[in-house]
């Protein structure tokens, strides 16, 4: 169940940084919005990266968190905000996904 509540962080850590990139693009209270959208969802993955942590290996863990984090956001980047998807971009994005399952794996 844990592991369940670690992905789901994961994806709020997503969800966070894309709010991010939209204010960025954006002003006035849309801006605005987009900043309380970033503050509601960084908040539920803390609470969900605390709960799992209770149980987990917090190394484990906050690597997981912060793998899922890293890949989702550059995932979001490239086909949301149209950042460049170059072979080495990739290459290294696979490398991160094999070791956050890595760490899945060996983890107790």
């Amino acid at each position: 169940m844990n592991w369940i509540l670690l992905t789901i962080a994961g994806l709020f850590e997503v969800a966070f940084a894309f709010c991010l990139g939209k204010a960025k693009e954006t002003t006035g209270h849309e801006m605005y919005g987009w900043y309380a959208g970033f503050l509601v969802t960084l908040c539920l993955s803390m609470a969900l990266l605390i709960k799992a942590t209770q149980t987990l290996p917090i190394g484990t863990a906050y690597a997981v968190w912060t793998g899922i984090g890293a890949v989702g956001t550059v995932l979001v980047g490239i086909l949301v905000f149209k950042e460049p998807t170059t072979f080495l971009r990739l290459f290294f994005l696979t490398t991160l996904i094999a070791s956050i399952v890595g760490l899945k794996v060996v983890s107790h």
